[in-house]
């Protein structure tokens, strides 16, 4: 739900629409421009996109070797557990890094220094994962390809498959976890230089245009019998998915997918997001898409009606490039 902060009536509205038209066309010309350089190779992790009882795990063993990377490491741990240290898989995969008894007993380490090697503890587990998945890029070194997707896929298959296939095998479930843990790297690491800006974002806009002025509705899908209307998240997921992106139906999911502009490179069509806890993106609460000059549309809260918003408050977050491998990426559960 989002907080009121105060915006001046119709006028403004009315005025933003046509301003908007104007900001789409130079986006467009923006785009057809580009060629900036990408968002790979980053070492640091993009603000708040690590839960802050795990940032500074995260950030000290993601670079135990060459071969991983705090964002990486944050990638697959989101990939693995969704950051939930309690959770346990259909195939007795246990914690916030999902290890398997068998193969924590075997590589498991004690993290925190206390003596004890604890799979449902983040300190043992998080650094567990790092050194588990160094070890594997040491088993498959000399194999051709990329170290990183080599080490993924072994994490995924096995070393031996690997070294077998003399790379990532034929197995697409082991593609498929390298592809997916790749693509959120994008998203949990810091961006280096301009990120490229989305082709589909001119057609969100225009779809959550067309929905000015729908009241709100708490979980609102815009179904037909739900009479067209949305909350926040569902706004931005129907936006999206009118050009072919499928997001996630939850904010803070919404936020990993793609990398992360700062609020002096907002490009119309990113997804802007607010938080009572600038610290994690897991507390993310709302969601609207960026249409320029320092607004949004958004929906924001019962009562209201989908409309223009500013997004420099308190509680602004950050933004997210939408991108499509991002999304394809993420949960998509309802």
């Amino acid at each position: 739900m989002r907080k009121v902060w105060v915006v001046g009536g119709a006028a403004v509205g009315a005025g933003l629409s046509f301003v908007m038209l104007l900001v789409l066309g130079v986006y467009l010309v923006a785009g057809n421009l580009s060629g900036g350089a990408g968002g790979g190779g980053a070492k640091t992790l993009a603000k708040g996109s690590v839960p802050a009882a795990y940032q500074s795990l995260v950030a000290r063993w993601g670079n135990l070797c060459p071969a991983i990377n705090p964002a990486l490491l944050a990638a697959q741990l989101y990939q693995e557990s969704g950051w939930d240290p309690d959770v346990v898989s259909h195939a007795d995969a246990r914690g916030i890094a999902q290890f398997i008894p068998g193969t924590w007993a075997a590589h498991g380490i004690d993290g925190d220094g206390d003596g004890d090697r604890n799979i449902w503890d983040p300190k043992d587990a998080i650094p567990s994962a790092a050194s588990y998945d160094c070890e594997l890029a040491r088993y498959v070194k000399d194999v051709p390809g990329d170290t990183t997707n080599n080490m993924l896929a072994a994490y995924n298959a096995g070393a031996y498959r690997v070294i077998k296939a003399g790379g990532v095998p034929a197995i697409s479930e082991t593609q498929n976890y390298v592809k997916i843990i790749r693509s959120l790297e994008k998203s949990f690491a810091a961006p280096v230089g301009r990120v490229d800006p989305s082709e589909q974002a001119a057609g969100a806009i225009a779809y959550a245009q067309k929905k000015l002025g729908t009241p709100y509705l708490w979980g609102g899908n815009g179904t037909a019998d739900q009479g067209g209307r949305f909350d926040c998240s569902g706004l931005t997921k129907a936006a999206y998915e009118s050009v072919g992106i499928k997001l996630p139906r939850v904010a803070n999911d919404q936020y990993n997918a793609g990398p992360h502009p700062g609020r002096d490179e907002l490009l119309p069509g990113d997804l802007v997001f607010f938080s009572d806890d600038l610290t994690n993106s897991r507390a993310i609460r709302h969601v609207g898409i960026y249409v320029g000059g320092g607004y949004m549309i958004d929906a924001p809260r019962t009562g209201a009606v989908i409309r223009f918003d500013p997004i420099d408050t308190p509680d602004y977050f950050g933004a997210t490039r939408v991108t499509e491998d991002g999304a394809k990426a993420l949960p998509t559960t309802v």
